[in-house]
């Protein structure tokens, strides 16, 4: 089995866990590097003009390919966005294709399918309708494997949190190591994450599942958050309350404005549920909880400080 993106907040766990399940890794590297003693390894270069393909997934049954340009990296052009998530993706799936690999799972993004909030309940049969260039790029990816000949799978990640993650949930965590009480009671809208152990069962089941997959699966936790509720979960994993007051929501939003955090805001007060029932079919039963697994989270995070 071969994998990119080994270095990256996914790949890394990839790298750990999947061996621990009896697979075999080789990873495909971008430059000279030492992977772990389990896991060979292959030099592909730049994955937008790779090299050496052929050589590099001989022998290989499946391709996990998590590498590409992340959302969170502010300033990437449109083109960039279009050169590394979507047209890398292609070129190394083609490559596959012709090595008469097996399968080729794709960590997509929820942002294929809606914008940074969705009115209402997200699943795959909904069209599509991404509102930047990072969910353009990640759909146009999608769609081009669904040209070749190989048994695909795109798994629209909603926002994933585990050791290490950043973005979004660093900011979060931020929040709730503050020692001050904060004005998220009030707001309501619920949010869907996706905790890494979760995902990374959900990659297994989807490697050995039987017969031809080819289509787009969503993989979120099952109970959809608030942010109070979120924040209320970190705050217990760090054994304290959760220290949350109501404030208006134009108030709230006001202040944020003021300050420079619109954004923020919206974030906050904007839903983004998602439905990930339909991975039942491959067998997949996430085993963390959000609530859990943001304690953990946290739990883990100030032990580490505290060691």
């Amino acid at each position: 089995m071969a994998l990119t993106g080994a270095t990256g907040f996914i790949g890394q766990q990839l790298l750990r866990e999947l061996p621990q399940r009896g697979y075999r890794l080789r990873v495909l590297l971008r430059r000279p590097s030492s992977a772990p003693i389990e896991c060979a390894s292959a030099l592909i270069g730049d994955l937008a003009r790779p090299h050496n393909m052929s050589e590099a997934l001989a022998e290989v049954d499946a391709v996990i390919h998590s590498a590409g340009v992340a959302q969170t990296m502010s300033g990437v052009p449109e083109d960039d966005y279009r050169l590394l998530n979507t047209e890398a993706t292609i070129k190394l799936a083609r490559a596959a294709e012709r090595a008469g690999v097996r399968r080729f799972v794709f960590l997509s993004s929820i942002r294929a399918q809606c914008g940074s909030t969705a009115d209402g309940v997200l699943h795959e049969a909904l069209e599509p309708h991404p509102t930047d260039a990072y969910g353009r790029s990640k759909l146009a990816a999608e769609q081009g494997l669904a040209e070749t000949n190989l048994d695909w799978v795109a798994l629209r990640l909603v926002l994933v949190y585990g050791p290490g993650a950043q973005g979004n949930m660093a900011r979060l965590a931020e929040l709730a190591r503050s020692p001050y009480p904060l004005p998220l009671a009030s707001l309501k809208a619920r949010r869907s994450l996706l905790a890494l152990d979760n995902l990374v069962e959900a990659i297994a089941k989807v490697l050995d599942a039987p017969g031809e997959l080819k289509r787009p699966f969503i993989v979120a936790d099952p109970d959809p958050l608030t942010v109070g509720e979120m924040i209320i979960a970190m705050r217990h994993g760090l054994g304290r309350r959760g220290g949350l007051f109501p404030v208006p929501s134009p108030v709230l939003k006001t202040a944020l404005q003021a300050l420079g955090h619109a954004e923020t805001y919206r974030l906050f007060a904007g839903s983004l549920v998602a439905d990930s029932s339909a991975l039942a079919q491959v067998n997949w039963t996430p085993g963390t909880s959000t609530q859990a697994g943001l304690a953990a989270l946290m739990r883990a995070s100030k032990e580490r400080n505290v060691a």
